[in-house]
């Protein structure tokens, strides 16, 4: 069963996808949920996006990001994929294109089209949670995958309530 499905069939994991929505749209990303329901959440729902949602849910998240934070999430990004071999997709000209929204998910959405889910391997570093330790290093960490997680949930329900012919009929999610 799909995204799109668990969504349209209503019931329980539909009103905890909105609720997991309505904490991110409410406060500061990076809070009113836990490390690992971000990471849960983030896991179920980014694989099942082609690269054009993953990247058009990236941008809306990163968009509620300041500049600022943009920037040090993009060099946070850039240490963790140096320090574990991985080299990005996409190098910024300058430092300062990492405060652009579109840069980053371009960068991000390329990732995912290369490597579903090395996002989240990247960035979600330190203990598994199960000991109720954290599992991002940083908060903007935390913020970029709730973001994506939580627009694509967004977006999909959204076109789903426009009709399933926005979504190419519905069969990729």
């Amino acid at each position: 069963m799909g995204l799109l499905d668990s969504l349209l069939g209503g019931g329980q994991n539909q009103q905890d996808l909105q609720g997991f929505v309505n904490r991110y749209q409410e406060g500061q990303p990076w809070e009113g949920y836990s490390d690992q329901e971000v990471m849960n959440r983030y896991q179920q729902i980014a694989p099942q996006l082609p690269t054009n949602v993953y990247q058009q849910s990236a941008q809306q998240a990163f968009e509620r990001l300041s500049p600022e934070q943009r920037m040090q999430f993009g060099q946070h990004l850039s240490q963790q994929a140096q320090s574990q071999g991985y080299q990005l997709p996409m190098q910024p000209s300058s430092p300062q294109q990492f405060e652009q929204p579109g840069f980053l998910a371009q960068m991000t959405g390329q990732m995912h089209q290369q490597q579903p889910g090395l996002l989240g391997q990247l960035l979600g570093g330190g203990s598994t949670g199960s000991s109720g330790g954290s599992l991002f290093s940083n908060p903007l960490a935390k913020a970029a995958l709730a973001g994506v997680a939580a627009m694509a949930v967004k977006n999909v329900m959204g076109q789903a309530a426009g009709g399933r012919a926005g979504l190419g009929g519905g069969s990729f999610l």
